[in-house]
C-alpha cells in the first residue's frame, strides 16, 4: 500500500501511551488508524492476532499494548506480567512479519537495565547485570521484545525498532490505589487527602530513590519521531545487536521531591510521612537519552508543568477513571 494511504495499527490504543499516540496520529493526513479493543481481540491469542493482521492490511505497527503496573502489582502478579507481555509482543511481531509489515515500533521500559547499572543508563548497559527483583518478570518480557525485533531484522530484513521510555505519566494513566505507578498513585492520594482534609499522606518507601519521569505526550512524540527516522540514520545510532533507543527527560528527582511537587500541584497542605517498611526498588534510574537527542528530539514538558497538566486531566475525568 502506498505511503499516501498508510494503514497504521496502534496496539493498546486505550492505554496511556497508545491513547497519546492516537491523539497525535489521528489528525495526520494520509494515515488510516487501525485500532481494536481488548473485547474485540485478545492479543495473547495467536490465532486471533494472525487473523486480524490478515484482514486489516496493515503497513505500520506501534506496539504499545502491555500489562503494566507498579511495584506492588509486579510483586503480586509476576506470572501474569511475564506471560501476558511475552504473548502480546510475540504474537504481534510474528503476525506483522507473516503479513509483510515492514515497519514496527516496540515500546519497552527502563526496567530492562540492571538494578545497579552505571548512571545515567545508556543502551549498552542491557544484559550487563542483575535486574531489580521486584519487576524482573516484566523486565525479562520487555528484553525479549527487543530481541524479537532484533532477530526479525537480522533474519528477515525487517525494520522493527524499539524505544525504551523512562517512567511515564499523564492522561489515561491508571490511578488504582494499589496497582498504579508512583505518580498516579500519589496524585490520587494527595487529591483525596485534600478533599477530606486529611492531616497526612503516607508515601511508600524512604523517599530517597531517584527517578526520572517523562510526560506521555512527549513519549508519543518521540515514538513517532523514531518511527519516521530514515533507516540509515536510525541504524547509525544502533547496531544489529543493539537496536533500541532510550527516551527520557534527562532529569531525575528523589521520590521525596516528587511527592512535594505533587502536593504543590494538587494544593495539599498537610504532612508527608514516608513508610520505610515498603520497598524502594532501584536506588536510581536515570536514562542516557543522548542518542535520541542527537537525532533532533527534545521533550516539551518539565516535571511540574507536566504534573499540573495531568492533574487537570485527572480532575476532569475523575468520575470515569479506574479508581477502585
Amino acid at each position: 500500500m502506498s505511503a499516501s494511504n498508510m494503514r497504521v495499527f496502534i496496539a493498546g490504543h486505550r492505554g496511556m501511551v497508545g491513547s497519546a499516540l492516537l491523539r497525535q496520529l489521528e489528525n495526520q493526513e494520509n494515515l488510516t488508524i487501525v485500532t481494536t479493543t481488548r473485547a474485540e481481540l485478545d492479543l495473547t491469542n495467536q490465532h486471533a492476532v494472525n487473523a486480524f493482521f490478515a484482514a486489516q492490511q496493515i503497513d505500520q505497527v506501534y506496539l504499545a499494548a502491555a500489562k503494566v503496573g507498579g511495584i506492588h502489582a509486579n510483586n503480586t502478579y509476576p506470572a501474569d506480567f511475564i506471560y501476558q507481555n511475552l504473548m502480546i509482543e510475540a504474537n504481534i511481531i510474528e503476525a506483522a512479519h507473516q503479513n509483510d509489515v515492514q515497519k514496527l515500533l516496540f515500546l519497552g521500559s527502563s526496567c530492562i537495565y540492571p538494578k545497579f547499572a552505571e548512571q545515567p543508563m545508556n543502551e549498552d548497559a542491557l544484559l550487563t547485570g542483575i535486574l531489580e527483583p521486584t519487576n524482573e518478570p516484566y523486565a525479562i518480557a520487555k528484553i525479549a521484545g527487543i530481541k524479537l525485533c532484533e532477530s526479525y531484522n537480522r533474519q528477515y530484513g525487517r525494520d522493527y525498532r524499539s524505544v525504551m521510555p523512562t517512567n511515564l505519566y499523564g492522561p489515561e494513566d491508571n490511578f488504582h490505589p494499589d496497582n498504579s505507578h508512583v505518580i498516579p498513585g500519589l496524585m490520587r492520594r494527595f487529591h483525596e487527602a485534600k478533599v477530606s482534609n486529611a492531616p497526612e499522606v503516607v508515601i511508600w518507601g524512604s523517599g530517597k530513590p531517584l527517578r526520572e519521569f517523562l510526560h506521555v505526550d512527549d513519549m508519543a512524540a518521540a515514538s513517532i519521531h523514531v518511527m519516521n527516522l530514515d533507516q540509515a540514520l536510525y541504524q547509525n545510532h544502533t547496531t544489529p545487536m543493539l537496536s533500541h533507543i532510550n527516551v527520557g527527560s534527562g532529569v531525575d528527582c528523589s521520590i521525596s521531591e516528587l511527592a512535594q511537587t505533587i502536593a504543590k500541584v494538587t494544593g495539599y497542605q498537610g504532612s508527608l510521612v514516608f513508610d520505610a517498611t515498603k520497598p524502594d526498588g532501584s536506588p536510581r534510574k536515570l536514562m542516557d537519552s543522548s542518542k535520541l537527542w542527537s537525532l533532533d528530539w527534545q521533550p516539551n514538558y518539565d516535571l511540574e508543568r507536566g504534573l499540573a497538566h495531568t492533574y487537570e486531566w485527572f480532575k476532569a475525568n475523575a468520575l470515569t477513571l479506574r479508581m477502585a
